[in-house]
């Protein structure tokens, strides 16, 4: 923060001593946390008790003052005092193993992270013999100095004001210029702008086309007419944008560098709009050229116009207008229901159920626009097509659910007996339906195990909805209806057992996680292309997963590990790795990106993540294929004083056991969120080919990362369902 930011904070701390206090202008305890709008916890008591110079219990302003000011205007020498201080919790002038881990328990607890009490104690044990330079049982300031000076970004945290101490900082400003109309964004989303450019010529050219060929009827039928046109063509196109198989196939052809296919969910819902809209506007001018005639007849009112078939008007039979309303309605229903809000408050069948209106709207197209089956006939029947393979396909004969795994994080992991001739990519994604829970939803999930795996496959459902929730507690239930071992399922649970790759979580076991066999009935539908599909043709390649949002890069990850085999020599213990860039694969390194809000839900993948590092630990730093970071958000940031000697701690503590405390893997996990500037910088500094972003995870957090993508020149791809 800078000397201006640290003086309007020391203004806005002032201001709110003043509402607080008193007549006697002094604060207790709990006002104190008021005005400073900290937590409950061990560092705002000592925080109070180190500005309480006099020892009354109370801080007046002019102590409150001088020590903040002190920390923010002091130097590094004043604030790693006052560091030292909030840990002498006796004020003995030393600090010995009991106050250390006190201070390091309430680090963790501000931290968020659970570890057993011995480790704890293998925490304050590695911090304090480091720490205790002369071996005489407690550290003094100069053996704490001496030991952060080891820790040069710990030093350089100690510069940051104390506001970032006692209040979060500030968010960084915006750019003044919209993203919209940088050269970044042109450059970037070239393909995607190109095609909503030749989408909105189109239109234009349509509306132009017809509203001149009908203009001799008048400016209300000549608008009517140009919407129409257009209305022709955006409801056939609703329907190519939803050809999941022909854009699963379209994604291995050129075409797939040129059209934006990752888009498609969003352009689908853009033409939904449109096509409102435009219907809007022709179902208007329609009603404003009825009343004009209606006018000029004398005979007839609007609503005969509006709710009786008349010959030459348009239509089947002359039931333009009937036919018109219908449409309008059922596409303001459809539109109602399948806003954000419907879909993801536990409503989904409504919007499903109205979503399954498109029949009666393209029915109601045919019997009412004389020229729409033209533009129709070849993507509807590409549509009945895709339609009827999907119902032959889930019906031929349903699956079983052999295995489930129910993960204290609410993460349901069910392995799916896998057909034979079901082939599928690494990150592709399926829509799933189990009568159990509901007999007609269906919902999309991203496979998470490797191709390579034959007998199985796996998914990863978080439980965040009420279809999701009713599939963990089903699963909960202490006997299941229909619960049979079947004898596939003991072979598969016998494979299981021998091979790496079928260890569904590494800490699960410690965690209290669920394991059961059965046999549940479930029909598949897919499975469907995602931009992952081209992580292999990709050079640089940097997986992004927040979350759940791991379940594609889980089954990349395991499809690269089956891909790198270890071979050995016979005659020798001489061992190595098959080089992967092949005629199928152009990857040279892979950056692997995990962020999880918390602890627990690093339980997913631990084990297959701790075997790719076990895979890539022979490997020089400089020459590994893959590079793992992981992030926790709900841990305190290193320019945290509060998370300070925790940080240092783990970091003496990992380098000791050779693994981080937190997950068990190699990889130090990092507290905080990432930032984006470094370690993009550092990707781009590596120069190891054409960088690729792959992203699954939430859309505020992608929105970020999109940003510095268009900085950085890279090329990002997102998961939509």
């Amino acid at each position: 923060m800078s000397m201006a930011e640290d003086a309007e904070w020391l203004r806005w701390v002032t201001k709110q001593f003043g509402n607080i206090a008193g007549d006697d202008k002094e604060i207790d305890m709990e006002e104190f946390k008021t005005a400073l709008q900290v937590k409950e916890s061990f560092f705002a008591e000592r925080f109070f008790t180190l500005f309480d110079t006099d020892g009354s219990g109370t801080i007046s302003l002019e102590e409150l003052l001088k020590a903040l000011s002190l920390l923010v205007h002091g130097n590094e020498m004043d604030k790693l005092r006052f560091l030292f201080q909030v840990y002498d919790v006796d004020g003995s002038g030393s600090i010995d193993p009991d106050e250390l881990r006190v201070v390091l328990g309430w680090c963790l607890r501000e931290s968020a992270i659970a570890l057993p009490e011995e480790r704890l104690a293998d925490l304050t044990l590695a911090l304090f013999e480091a720490a205790d330079k002369d071996r005489s049982g407690s550290i003094t300031f100069e053996e704490l100095k001496e030991e952060l000076e080891g820790f040069p970004e710990v030093m350089e945290n100690l510069t940051i004001s104390a506001a970032s101490w006692l209040k979060p900082p500030l968010p960084p400003a915006r750019s003044c210029r919209p993203r919209h109309l940088t050269w970044d964004y042109w450059h970037n989303h070239r393909g995607k702008l190109a095609c909503l450019g030749g989408y909105t010529g189109l239109n234009l050219l349509l509306f132009a086309l017809g509203a001149l060929w009908h203009a001799s009827l008048g400016g209300w039928v000549a608008v009517a007419r140009g919407c129409g046109q257009c209305l022709n063509f955006n409801c056939a196109l609703l329907a190519v944008l939803m050809l999941r198989r022909c854009l699963t196939w379209l994604r291995a052809t050129p075409i797939a560098k040129v059209l934006p296919l990752d888009q498609h969910v969003v352009f689908h819902q853009l033409v939904g709009y449109v096509v409102l809209v435009l219907a809007a506007i022709h179902t208007g001018a329609h009603v404003a050229n009825f009343s004009r005639m209606a006018r000029q007849d004398g005979c007839h009112g609007l609503a005969e116009y509006l709710l009786r078939a008349r010959p030459g008007v348009g239509g089947l039979g002359g039931t333009a207008s009937q036919t018109g309303l219908a449409l309008q309605a059922l596409l303001a229903t459809m539109l109602a229901f399948s806003s954000p809000c419907v879909r993801r408050s536990g409503h989904f069948e409504v919007f499903y159920w109205t979503h399954l209106s498109y029949i009666f709207i393209w029915t109601l197209l045919i019997l009412h626009g004389p020229h729409f089956w033209k533009w129709f006939v070849v993507p509807g029947c590409l549509f009945v097509m895709e339609k009827v393979l999907g119902l032959a396909w889930q019906r031929a004969g349903g699956l079983r659910i052999v295995e489930v795994n129910l993960l204290p994080s609410k993460v349901t992991h069910l392995v799916i007996e896998r057909p034979q001739f079901f082939r599928y990519k690494p990150g592709d994604y399926i829509y799933l339906n189990i009568p159990a829970i509901a007999s007609y939803e269906w919902h999309p999930f991203t496979i998470s195990s490797a191709p390579e795996q034959q007998e199985t496959f796996w998914l990863h459902i978080r439980s965040l909805g009420q279809w999701t929730n009713k599939l963990y507690e089903y699963f909960q239930q202490p006997e299941l209806p229909n619960l049979e071992l079947k004898p596939l399922s003991r072979s598969l649970r016998k494979k299981r057992c021998q091979h790496w790759a079928q260890v569904p979580v590494g800490v699960s076991a410690s965690l209290g996680a669920t394991h059961r066999l059965c046999s549940i009935k479930c029909y598949i539908d897919g499975p469907y292309g995602t931009p992952t599909r081209q992580i292999f043709t990709s050079e640089h390649a940097v997986l992004i997963g927040a979350g759940i949002g791991i379940t594609p890069f889980a089954s990349i990850l395991q499809s690269i590990m089956y891909r790198q085999r270890k071979q050995s020599c016979p005659s020798c213990r001489y061992s190595w790795c098959e080089d992967l860039r092949d005629k199928e694969m152009t990857l040279r390194k892979v950056d692997f990106i995990w962020i999880n809000r918390d602890q627990k839900h690093f339980e997913w993948f631990i084990s297959l993540l701790t075997k790719l590092e076990m895979e890539q630990a022979e490997q020089e730093p400089e020459g590994r294929f893959l590079e793992m970071h992981m992030y926790m958000t709900s841990a305190l940031s290193k320019n945290d004083m509060k998370a300070i000697g925790l940080q240092m701690a783990l970091d003496l503590l990992a380098t000791k056991e050779q693994r981080d405390s937190i997950t068990g893997l190699r990889t130090r996990t990092q507290p905080g969120r990432p930032d984006w500037n470094k370690v993009f910088g550092k990707v781009a500094e590596e120069k190891r080919g054409k960088v690729h972003v792959f992203f699954c995870g939430s859309p505020a957090l992608a929105k970020v990362v999109r940003v510095h993508c268009e900085r950085f020149g890279f090329r990002f791809f997102k998961e939509n369902f």
